[in-house]
């Protein structure tokens, strides 16, 4: 059986759960086999196939954050032979570990300064980032790639909000009414021919990779991955973010500078912005206090970052 990115002949994740509970091999990903192939064989040859189909003339713009599935997509880019040029989003707050990893052994990723701090946003916002209110994603996350054919490590098996919102193939419309809508692969180049220029396409090749896809293909091929995996992180964000949830705690004692940073940033909000404050901000040491708790935490947790284990 051939392995194409289409719908007609694609093996999916809950199709192979299903085979490989019948054949009783269990949680053992790898051992299985389709046509002499393993799991993890089946998987990148179906990725690669996909970023050969809808590769264009210029290239690739890979999104490349300097974590896990990232560092998949780079390393399929290249065994795939399809042109790219790899961006990193500069935010100032991702950890330090996770840039130096990058910085050794990926010297070829453009980094992108960003233009504006977290900290001049929450400056200017009036109020720190939360979970309904995540205006540093599109400043300092979002940017990049417009008008080209992007490719990610988004994948399903990350969040509901990302197995729902995305696919495959994503368009990102510029106004943000028509933002996301995924399709099937055996349309999508046909729609990629009749996509206006404005916005992005999205091309996420490990979509429906699991958790142990990824692993798997980092240890078969031996990639240098951040040292921060192998403490308990089990997703590398920006520090602080607020969708990391109880995850934050640890972050902040194993970065406790950033905690100081946030403090003395909500010390400048509350002055530039005193009409803008809660009853109980009366100090930078409040707002973090707010911030970190329950209360702030409004809004539905899409499982868009995993909590951090210790």
């Amino acid at each position: 059986m051939t392995i194409r990115a289409d719908k007609s002949n694609y093996i999916t994740v809950d199709e192979f759960k299903v085979m490989s509970q019948r054949l009783g091999v269990g949680g053992m990903m790898q051992q299985l086999s389709f046509d002499g192939r393993t799991r993890l064989q089946v998987m990148v040859d179906a990725a690669i196939e996909r970023l050969r189909m809808f590769c264009p003339p210029e290239g690739y713009y890979l999104a490349f954050s300097g974590g896990k599935d990232s560092q998949c997509i780079y390393h399929l880019a290249q065994e795939a032979g399809v042109k790219f040029d790899a961006h990193y989003n500069q935010t100032g707050i991702d950890p330090p570990e996770l840039v130096y990893n990058m910085r050794k052994h990926y010297p070829d990723v453009i980094v992108e300064p960003y233009e504006k701090s977290m900290w001049q946003l929450i400056r200017e916002h009036g109020m720190p980032p939360t979970r309904t209110v995540r205006f540093c994603c599109e400043y300092l996350k979002e940017r990049g790639g417009q008008g080209r054919v992007v490719v990610t490590g988004v994948r399903a098996a990350e969040s509901i909000r990302r197995k729902r919102g995305y696919g495959t193939i994503t368009i990102q419309h510029s106004d943000k009414t028509k933002r996301v809508f995924a399709f099937d692969p055996e349309q999508g180049e046909h729609l990629i021919k009749s996509c206006p220029a404005k916005g992005k396409i999205l091309v996420a090749p490990i979509f429906d990779w699991t958790d142990e896809d990824v692993w798997a293909y980092i240890r078969d091929r031996n990639l240098p991955y951040c040292s921060l995996y192998d403490e308990g992180f089990k997703r590398l964000g920006c520090i602080g973010c607020p969708m990391a949830s109880k995850g934050r705690e640890q972050q902040f004692l194993r970065w406790p500078k950033f905690k100081e940073a946030y403090i003395r940033t909500f010390d400048e909000m509350l002055r530039l912005h005193p009409d803008k404050a809660k009853p109980t901000w009366k100090t930078g040491h409040d707002v973090f206090d707010w911030w970190m708790s329950d209360v702030a935490a409004v809004g539905d947790d899409d499982g868009l970052f995993e909590e951090v284990s210790p």
